[in-house]
């Protein structure tokens, strides 16, 4: 009989994935084995999620909201998301412009279902979050990376958008994520209508990757969406992960034209039936009487941005910007890596793993987020504040620790600087 196994598809074969979740499980390991690990991998928030919330998922298990509902969420969800995202961010969405999600990841997938064929070209801009790369090839298609930055804060090139729907004969789609993961960098206003400019009345469908859209630290959220006409071609991805603490209930929407939102329901019919009612309660719950609580946290956010760049800022060879949103920290630190003959992911490593036995920082190396990254660490702000201070310090000694790098490189050598 014979012992061998069906073939795995080459995509399946290839597939990469976020790699916080990879750090994170190194992480705990580490932790179970009883170091003493600052963790900044992940954007995980620290506090509890909001009162309401869990106020009204308590409710809706007591009044037996435990069966399957329409793919496309609950009718009452959607018109409150509607009328939230007109009241914040001025987008003009009635409930069927709305589909909601288990979070903002799915809504990638789905998009690139909606738009991509193989050989298609998508513009998406570099560093850029791990999950969208996948999507897009899941479906044949071909990334056509642009960097951003540091040097203009991490905005988006829109000539580079210009050239690309000029010239690339392909051109089929657009990844936008602002407040941006992982530099915290934020389009203007003037950027999307640049933008928006640009595309209208094009073929060029538009992905605008929003979780961080209360996490703008200088004003407030700007989307495409909002742009005239732009909601005919656009996905706007939200989630309550960020905003109101809810990472682990898995609840998200979308925004989009009616017709697209039906294509997604379908989608979401045929693979996950729908969001479970009692998320979507408990959501509906945190954007009606939530948003004073969000608000305080998001303030208490800004405070550890702000203390971890001012931290970082004391650490020779460290250049840093204050981030215009998000809660991350994207310092770049390719002196640090040239020095010690290392790669920026594994200054990241040597940080959690070698650079001391009984503690370790959690971090990112830039180019988890693609080649644009290199040479940078990106910092998550979810740990106490007196935590934060302990892993910038601890940073600025590891990096001292020259026979510690050696012996970890030794030990790693795939993370050596070529």
């Amino acid at each position: 009989m014979s012992t061998s196994a069906p073939t795995l598809s080459s995509f399946a074969s290839g597939l990469t994935t976020e790699t916080a979740f990879d750090v994170l499980a190194v992480a705990r390991k580490l932790m179970a084995g009883g170091k003493d690990v600052i963790a900044l991998q992940i954007g995980d928030s620290p506090f509890p999620t909001t009162a309401s919330a869990i106020k009204a998922a308590h409710a809706a298990i007591d009044a037996g909201l435990t069966r399957y509902c329409p793919s496309a969420g609950l009718p009452e969800f959607r018109e409150t998301i509607a009328r939230t995202v007109k009241s914040e961010f001025n987008i003009p969405a009635t409930a069927d412009n709305v589909v909601v999600g288990p979070g903002a990841k799915v809504f990638e997938t789905y998009f690139c279902e909606a738009f991509l064929e193989p050989g298609d070209a998508v513009l998406v801009f570099q560093p850029a979050f791990p999950t969208f790369e996948p999507n897009i090839l899941r479906r044949g298609a071909k990334p056509v990376y642009v960097p951003l930055k540091q040097e203009n804060q991490f905005r988006p090139d829109v000539a580079a958008i210009e050239r690309f729907v000029k010239t690339e004969p392909r051109a089929r789609a657009l990844f936008l994520n602002f407040p941006h993961n992982p530099t915290g960098g934020v389009a203007t206003p003037e950027d999307l209508k640049a933008i928006a400019n640009i595309v209208r009345g094009t073929n060029i469908a538009v992905f605008s990757d929003e979780p961080y859209c209360h996490m703008v630290w200088g004003g407030k959220h700007s989307s495409i969406l909002a742009e005239p006409g732009m909601l005919d071609q656009c996905v706007g991805s939200y989630t309550f992960s960020k905003s109101y603490s809810m990472s682990g209930w898995r609840c998200g929407y979308m925004i989009a034209a009616p017709s697209i939102a039906q294509i997604v329901s379908k989608m979401i019919n045929t693979s996950l039936s729908c969001v479970p009612p009692i998320v979507q309660m408990a959501g509906k719950a945190a954007l009606e009487h939530d948003a004073a609580e969000r608000d305080d946290v998001m303030k208490k956010f800004h405070a550890k941005v702000e203390l971890l760049v001012n931290e970082l800022r004391k650490v020779p060879d460290v250049t840093v910007l204050m981030p215009e949103g998000t809660f991350y920290v994207f310092p770049q630190v390719a002196p640090i890596c040239q020095r010690l003959g290392i790669t920026s992911h594994g200054l990241a490593m040597y940080l959690l793993e070698g650079a001391d036995d009984k503690r370790g920082v959690a971090c990112l190396g830039g180019e988890c987020f693609g080649a644009a990254g290199q040479g940078f660490l990106r910092f998550s702000c979810a740990e106490p504040d007196d935590r934060l201070v302990q892993a910038v310090a601890f940073f600025a000694d590891a990096i001292t620790r020259t026979d510690r790098v050696k012996a970890y490189l030794d030990a790693n050598p795939k993370y050596r600087a070529k």
